[in-house]
């Protein structure tokens, strides 16, 4: 199996789910729009919520103790925000976004809004589960690539449901696919293994948070600044090693 078509496969996916929403979402009253977001951000919270419990892995706890895991969390996701503040990440996507939008449309300024929101949402929602990073390191290894298959065919259909609210900015979040997963199959490569079980565990876990910020910004109850947290899913790997050796 060649490394990286996994990769190219859930690109594909997004880019067709992406088109049959916008031509779903012209013929749809803004009302029901909104219901789908709605929905995409109670589907989110749900697939927020089986992440977070790794928390809970016995392999985390063995690691680094009973009552470390809740506080390595914490510390991913402080940390991580922390360092991503200071990287303005938020700013650099929105401006990434605004960059493709300026190319790819001659739209008017709320259109563009809709357009980066769209882009970053869905890059978010595509690059920071558990399945992107696991799916992406085994498909770098040669160990196959079933698990980026899933998540093309899951993120075909929320393409889809989210283009039909947020139009073409969408189908540009797979830059950012490419880039993410592009990179992380390159690191599986180069690692010739898997993180281990107790690593993986935080990192799924820290994921999970990120993506309930994700849900928070769909259903429109905050608009946490989600990209500042991306730090926080390579940090959380560090602090399990580094409370696993001090044990």
């Amino acid at each position: 199996m060649v490394p990286g078509l996994g990769t190219l496969v859930n690109v594909v996916t997004v880019l067709v789910g992406a088109g049959l929403g916008r031509v779903l979402g012209d013929r749809l009253p803004t009302r029901t729009r909104d219901l789908v977001t709605d929905a995409l951000g109670l589907v989110t919270l749900l697939i927020a919520g089986t992440s977070a419990v790794a928390v809970l892995d016995p392999a985390l706890a063995e690691r680094v103790g009973d009552s470390a895991p809740m506080l390595i969390v914490l510390g991913a996701v402080v940390g991580g925000g922390i360092i991503g503040s200071a990287l303005r990440l938020e700013l650099r996507l929105e401006q990434l976004g605004g960059w493709l939008q300026r190319r790819l449309t001659r739209r008017a300024s709320a259109d563009r809004e809709r357009f980066v929101e769209g882009f970053v949402v869905a890059s978010l929602l595509f690059c920071t589960g558990p399945l992107t990073i696991l799916g992406s390191l085994n498909d770098g290894l040669g160990n196959g690539a079933d698990q980026l298959y899933l998540k093309a065919v899951l993120d075909g259909f929320a393409a889809m449901a989210f283009a039909a609210s947020f139009g073409w900015g969408v189908a540009a979040s797979v830059v950012t696919v490419v880039v993410v997963q592009g990179s992380l199959t390159l690191l599986g490569v180069l690692l010739g293994d898997v993180l281990p079980a107790a690593e993986l565990a935080a990192t799924t876990a820290v994921g999970g948070l990120v993506l309930v910020g994700v849900a928070l910004r769909l259903l429109r109850i905050r608009e946490v600044a989600v990209a500042d947290l991306l730090p926080a899913l390579l940090l959380a790997p560090l602090l399990v090693a580094g409370v696993g050796a001090l044990r």
